[in-house]
């Protein structure tokens, strides 16, 4: 398996995956080609040819926070002032996301993020944070209640039937917790 067939495979879904999320066309073409070179160097540290859909988009997934977190870190120490404030006026789910996960004690922030947004298994997370298994497995599932809870608090969403969060985004004021 080569790069070529993984680009030629995946990229435009790739890349569209990475339009939904940073609604930028430059953007995602730039995270696009940041994510196959990841790809790129990474191929060989593949075991399971038959996870690959869901290796490179838990690359591209990866790529996305990463750029979110560092723009965000960018964000916080302004080198000068920016005139046209447009796009920090928008309030999106990412923006809310981030917000609730990052009000999470650390116990349950640490883990949630290891399991979810790194896809690192449980297991190794208990062996990481040096923890036994069930409590990682409870501190994982008390986190996304938390979240969910955030969500319903603060940002107008409901859990439908099937108990999946449903809703539309409220205007960034009048969030208890984005602001």
């Amino acid at each position: 398996m080569t790069t070529q067939h993984v680009w030629n495979t995946y990229s435009k879904d790739v890349f569209s995956f990475i339009y939904s999320k940073v609604k930028n066309r430059t953007l995602s073409d730039d995270l696009t080609q940041e994510t196959f070179l990841k790809v790129h160097t990474k191929l060989d540290t593949l075991k399971d040819a038959s996870k690959l859909k869901s290796w490179v988009f838990s690359i591209a997934r990866n790529t996305v926070l990463d750029h979110f977190r560092n723009s965000k870190l960018e964000s916080d120490t302004p080198i000068f002032e920016i005139e046209d404030d447009s796009e920090e006026l928008e309030h999106t789910e990412k923006d809310c996301l981030l917000s609730h996960i990052m009000n999470l004690d650390k116990k349950y922030r640490t883990p949630l993020f290891l399991a979810d947004v790194k896809g690192i298994k449980q297991q190794e997370i208990a062996n990481q944070l040096n923890l036994a298994l069930p409590t990682v497995k409870s501190r994982i599932q008390r986190a996304r209640k938390k979240v969910a809870e955030g969500y319903m608090d603060c940002c107008g969403y409901e859990l439908n039937e099937k108990g999946v969060l449903v809703g539309e985004m409220k205007n960034r004021d009048e969030c208890k917790i984005c602001r």
